[in-house]
């Protein structure tokens, strides 16, 4: 019998759907410093998870879903960022 890994699941803070980890981008926020994206996954501190769609990062900037998350302000450099590395990712398909 084969065993088969188990897929991390993750809840999108824009449609709060649960997906797997891979199809997400992270967004964290270390102890000291500003909120900043991960596309590795695999920096230090507090992470939110947001789809790779236009509509759910909006979503989740008109209700404020990583300022919640974090409980601290986030910069719309970090939305724009989302939105343009999602757009980069369309292009190269």
């Amino acid at each position: 019998m084969i065993k088969q890994k188990k897929v991390p699941m993750r809840q999108c803070v824009g449609c709060r759907e649960m997906k797997a980890k891979a199809e997400l981008v992270r967004v964290v926020k270390p102890k000291e410093g500003e909120v900043s994206l991960d596309f590795a996954g695999k920096l230090p501190g507090r992470g939110a998870y947001v789809c790779k769609s236009a509509a759910c990062i909006e979503k989740a900037r008109k209700a404020k879903a990583l300022e919640r998350a974090f409980s601290c302000p986030v910069s719309a450099e970090v939305y724009d960022g989302l939105a343009k590395k999602l757009a980069e990712e369309n292009d190269g398909k």
